[in-house]
């Protein structure tokens, strides 16, 4: 746990040098606010292990970003985002001759997901190098991301016609399967803080008096478990991984 903590130390540190380099760099003094709105896959790293499909799921929320200097061809600015995002695990559950696993009160294939809702907060040192206006430029964004949970939902035996007054939704077929760990299905989420490193890379396109908007690809890594890791506890890891595809409009203030 507490080497977690460093890590994110170590990344807040790192965000410095942006507005420390104004010094030698180029001066800016650029405000810039938007919005933006995408789609997560995430899966949660179990162990012991669960066999899982991608979970997919929207994010949206706002932006800032405050441009303080050009330090050669690089534009330096720290970047703050307020993101409502559904995380959570979709099982794939089969035999071990790679068949659905049967439940016998409907006729039909198991499954399981649970959706997991965040309010996340990503705090990037952005970089950029390109047309800093009018024109189009190529930036990164890394950084530490917090994360609360605001709810969860449980789907399971969803393709079921079986309604919950006809048939018990928390009955499981668990004979047959290549993986015996269950006990994810039945266990509400313990920690509902969550906390990783985020990074991620794209274009972004400057339109005078219009603003800015870009597409980015990113990448997180969470460095916390939603279930208890202690030795008595059931999953020694519980932690997401997810990878993000999201749009944005900046407007400069």
């Amino acid at each position: 746990m507490y080497h977690h903590i460093i890590y994110i130390a170590l990344l807040l540190a790192a965000l410095l040098p942006a507005k420390t380099m104004a010094q030698v760099g180029e001066y800016r003094n650029r405000f810039s606010v938007g919005v933006s709105g995408g789609y997560a896959l995430n899966s949660v790293t179990f162990q012991p292990t669960v066999i899982q499909n991608m979970h997919g799921g929207l994010t949206m929320g706002v932006t800032g970003r405050y441009t303080s200097e050009k330090y050669f061809s690089t534009l330096c600015a720290i970047q703050l985002e307020l993101n409502v995002t559904q995380l959570g695990w979709k099982q794939d559950i089969r035999t071990i001759d790679e068949t659905p696993v049967i439940n016998p009160a409907t006729g039909m294939a198991e499954s399981y997901q649970r959706d997991i809702t965040y309010i996340q907060v990503p705090f990037f040192a952005h970089l950029s190098w390109g047309r800093e206006t009018r024109g189009v430029c190529a930036f990164v964004n890394l950084g530490p991301q917090l994360g609360f949970m605001i709810g969860e939902k449980t789907r399971k035996n969803y393709d079921s016609p079986y309604t919950k007054e006809n048939f018990p939704e928390n009955f499981s077929n668990t004979i047959g399967r290549a993986s015996q760990v269950a006990a994810q299905e039945t266990m509400p989420v313990e920690n509902k803080l969550d906390f990783g490193i985020a990074a991620g890379a794209g274009i972004e396109c400057h339109i005078n008096k219009v603003g800015r908007f870009n597409l980015e690809g990113r990448f997180y890594y969470g460095l916390g478990n939603i279930y208890g890791d202690s030795k008595r506890d059931f999953f020694g890891t519980s932690s997401h991984t997810t990878i993000v595809i999201k749009m944005g409009y900046l407007y400069d203030l």
